[in-house]
């Protein structure tokens, strides 16, 4: 029984996730108090239950305390299924993360399996359908995952009613990454996207970034999309390519509309945030460097990232991993500030 508190780290809704993949993969039974425990509403949250639910389904697991609001959970699993899964979050809660608590362990199934969840998929605090698809799974598959995501609707926040298909197929060998040079950029492409609002938004979306990036970048190219959805919303993303010895580099950010603000903020923030990853001279975003550690710890050599930025979440996420398997994670540099990460699989620290 692996014993989790969870206010360790950054104690929000990663150090469940994290460990629910972990108990899964590892065949650990796993016991978690003090969920969410620092945050104004402690607990599970419907996105959070959603992912135990999920979580259990694919692995026949027994669960106790999986109620809305509960701060401790058991969590024993059984043996991983493949299948065709439906999850209904019933809010705006992140698609997207119920995704990536289960994705690693579906990778081990026998066969493949899709897997269907209607919620929130561009909702701020979690990565954006377009940041899955469009970069968490490019990198993911580069190190030998195989999978496909769909968006079938978007769902933006606070209302939701978002809906992704994912289909997840097995994977036999993990490769290991070396990210921790980058050389020019090559390009950076986008996308300006709207929901039941004039095109005329979209635009200036664009035309901000535009202005913003083209003086230092003239390879700019960001198209226009009217996404389907139920409700309004707006989103800007960027990503940057970059020469790499090992044929791949890129970084993401985007921002998100909302009643009130002006389409300029939305492209400025998005804008902001990549020109600040850009002058560390990382060569893997901060939000991804995070969400790599995980699947590198299951590769078959040592991997090393250059990081724009040492997390809350990254912290938190090696310090998880340490509690279930042999792997040494050295992070160097401080909280905060560009760092290297170092994964040995298999060598305890």
């Amino acid at each position: 029984m692996v014993e989790i508190d969870g206010a360790i780290g950054e104690g929000g809704g990663q150090v469940l996730r994290s460990t629910l993949t972990l108990s899964i993969l590892t065949g650990q039974p796993t016991r978690i108090v003090n969920i969410r425990s620092r945050r104004s509403q402690p607990g599970l949250l419907p996105q959070h239950l959603k992912s135990v639910d999920a979580a259990a389904a694919i692995s026949k697991a027994h669960v106790e305390g999986a109620h809305l609001g509960s701060t401790s959970l058991l969590f024993e699993p059984g043996e991983i299924r493949s299948g065709r899964y439906k999850f209904d979050i019933g809010t705006a809660g992140s698609t997207s993360l119920v995704l990536q608590t289960i994705f690693l362990p579906l990778c081990k199934a026998s066969s493949a399996s899709t897997v269907i969840i209607t919620g929130g998929t561009h909702v701020p605090w979690a990565p954006c359908h377009h940041f899955l698809a469009w970069h968490w799974l490019e990198m993911i598959k580069a190190i030998g995952f195989s999978a496909d995501i769909k968006l079938d609707q978007a769902g933006f926040y606070p209302e939701g009613g978002g809906r992704i298909t994912a289909t997840i197929r097995p994977a036999s060998g993990i490769s290991p990454l070396r990210m921790v040079e980058r050389g020019k950029p090559t390009g950076i492409h986008g996308l300006s996207a709207v929901a039941n609002l004039s095109n005329e938004i979209a635009e200036r979306q664009k035309r901000r970034a535009l202005q913003r990036l083209q003086p230092q970048f003239p390879n700019v190219r960001i198209k226009i999309e009217q996404l389907p959805s139920k409700y309004k919303g707006t989103v800007l993303l960027l990503i940057a390519e970059y020469e790499s010895n090992n044929g791949y580099a890129q970084c993401c950010f985007y921002s998100l509309g909302q009643l009130g603000k002006p389409a300029e903020r939305v492209a400025d923030e998005a804008v902001d945030a990549f020109l600040t990853f850009h002058s560390t001279g990382a060569a893997v975003d901060q939000y991804l460097a995070d969400q790599l550690l995980l699947p590198l710890a299951f590769a078959s050599r040592d991997s090393e990232i250059h990081t724009s930025q040492i997390t809350p979440h990254l912290l938190t996420n090696a310090e998880i991993i340490r509690l279930y398997m042999p792997s040494r994670i050295d992070i160097i540099g401080e909280a905060g500030q560009p760092g290297i990460v170092r994964m040995i699989p298999g060598q305890s620290a």
